[in-house]
């Protein structure tokens, strides 16, 4: 008889298995090998430990020597104290940076460095003194990173003439900077120098006043700073404090690139906590290009967006076009006890180097301003812009009495525990003003028959309580999403998202939930229409 060739004895047989056991456990520990890792840091690891929790490494730079797409580094509470011997890399022959993070994760899956659960790190970096270099606490340059939790104090400027040093300068694209508090430092806060899509959230700067270059006053020092070259589109900054920066609070000169803040607030800046009159003191500089030459302009100017915002008693102006080669878009903000809430003056053109004009081509609607100090506007010409239902434009007589509450400290009040700003009754309408309902529908949800005057919407106007009110604000849950948005209680009959820049993305809709699981980490815009309903138009963010 002839045997098949597909017979095999015994002895194969048992071979065979053995090679696809062999293979099955090679291809387990190839899973296992492709996990996402958990790395730490502890100021009392050492960086000859193996990184595990029970041997944690002592600096950020030895994690990022191990670190793959996906993992996530946990930094443990208490005291890093910097010295000079751990700057990591000089970079461009001036910036000595100590935290150097090049290495860059993916779209679904970010390299995430955190502040452990429940803890609070601290860099202290008051014993960096390189003689003649910028000092860069965090130079940032990798992308599909995550920087969480951190506090960052002391940062230091040792050159005399014109100079400037950082907490955190950021060079990446995709990347989450999230509730990072930069204080007490010579340096500005955060500066944003290149890469788009960079979300900054509820982040705080504040006291850090360079008292050692120049003439001491501070004039470079800033809260935060966003200046993307071409290319750099998206970037957003949301739910951002800075208060007592030598200079300005939020300034965005020579960007060529719009950008967005929303939900962010500006105060004090251009003082010391003393009051002493220091730097330019802007609560936010959008735009400019100083006397820069045409050759250096970008083309076409950009128009950045500032929303739901509030400036209060800042040294020179809340909202400021900053001699501008375009309009803004200004939408319910709030100003307070500026010099001038907003002063909109714009440059005449790219041609004519310093010659000052009325601001053109913005867009105000819906914007506060109580009690600025020399007027509520400067160079705003209503014929050359659009202006819709601001409070300076209307015939109102604003009191004292059109407000819940007055009382600046309380914006310095502690953030909630998930980093969030903190529920103030600050600047928030009274529900006997005009000011009430008084506003433009422009998209965003709002109480009543239409949107208040201003940065907040008032539930005690509208006969609801704070919970209620926050269901109402809260119809599309949970934000940040992963995969799956719901829509609170309503049968959904039509859905768009769109990308920051407008463009309209793919999704699946069910009865009443969206599935996002297409999309990638960012900010996006959703409109909902449930049946029967007005639309519901909220801003979303998609963190994987």
């Amino acid at each position: 008889m002839v045997k098949s060739p597909f017979n095999i004895s015994k002895k194969g047989k048992k071979t065979m298995k053995r090679n696809l056991v062999c293979s099955l456990c090679l291809s387990i520990l190839a899973c296992i090998s492709l996990q996402a890792k958990q790395i730490f840091v502890s100021p009392n690891g050492y960086d000859t430990n193996d990184g595990t929790i029970e041997s944690p490494f002592w600096s950020l730079q030895k994690a990022q020597s191990i670190v793959s797409a996906g993992d996530t580094v946990y930094i443990r509470g208490g005291d890093y104290v910097i010295t000079e011997r751990d700057i990591s890399r000089v970079e461009r022959d001036i910036f000595a940076c100590v935290s150097f993070l090049n290495i860059s994760g993916s779209k679904d899956q970010m390299i995430k460095y955190w502040a452990y659960p429940g803890e609070q790190p601290l860099f202290d970096f008051t014993a960096v003194k390189p003689a003649n270099q910028r000092v860069v606490g965090f130079w940032v340059s990798g992308d599909y990173i995550h920087l969480k939790g951190i506090e960052i104090t002391g940062v230091q400027v040792t050159i005399l003439t014109h100079t400037e040093s950082y907490c955190i300068y950021s060079w990446g694209n995709n990347n989450i900077f999230e509730n990072i508090s930069m204080h007490d430092n010579k340096s500005t806060g955060l500066r944003h120098r290149n890469g788009g899509y960079n979300l900054f959230l509820n982040c705080d700067a504040y006291n850090n006043h360079d008292d050692v270059s120049e003439n001491q006053k501070g004039g470079n020092t800033d809260g935060f700073g966003c200046h993307p070259k071409t290319g750099g589109k998206g970037n957003v900054f949301r739910g951002c404090r800075a208060w007592f920066n030598s200079d300005d609070g939020f300034d965005c000169i020579r960007s060529s690139e719009d950008i967005i803040f929303d939900s962010c607030c500006s105060f004090y800046n251009g003082y010391s906590p003393s009051f002493e009159s220091l730097g330019d003191g802007n609560g936010f500089k959008i735009g400019g290009y100083a006397y820069d030459e045409a050759s250096l302009i970008p083309q076409p100017v950009p128009s950045n967006t500032v929303r739901f915002c509030v400036a209060v008693h800042n040294r020179a102006n809340g909202f400021y076009s900053n001699h501008h080669l375009n309009g803004n878009i200004w939408l319910n903000n709030s100003a307070y006890k500026n010099a001038y809430n907003y002063n909109m003056v714009n440059r005449e053109s790219v041609q004519s180097q310093n010659i000052n004009v009325d601001g053109y081509n913005h867009v105000l609607k819906n914007n506060l301003g109580y009690n600025g100090r020399s007027g509520e506007t400067a160079y705003l010409d209503a014929s050359k812009n659009i202006l819709v239902t601001n409070s300076f434009e209307m015939d109102l007589v604003l009191t004292d009495d059109d407000f819940i509450n007055l009382d600046e400290s309380a914006l310095m009040a502690p953030r909630k525990a998930d980093g969030s700003l903190p529920d103030i009754d600050f600047m928030k309408i009274a529900p006997s003003s005009p000011l009430i309902d008084a506003g433009t529908d422009i998209g965003f949800p709002f109480l009543g028959v239409a949107p208040e005057i201003g940065a907040f919407e008032n539930a005690l106007s509208n006969g609801l309580g704070v919970q209620k009110l926050e269901q109402a604000r809260g119809k599309v849950y949970p934000n940040p999403v992963n995969n799956i948005i719901f829509v609170n209680g309503m049968a959904i009959q039509q859905a768009w998202i769109t990308d920051i820049s407008g463009r309209q993305q793919p999704i699946r809709i069910y009865e009443n939930s969206i599935d996002v699981s297409q999309l990638g980490n960012g900010v996006y815009v959703l409109k909902v229409i449930p049946n029967q309903n007005k639309s519901v138009v909220e801003k979303i963010i998609i963190s994987k």
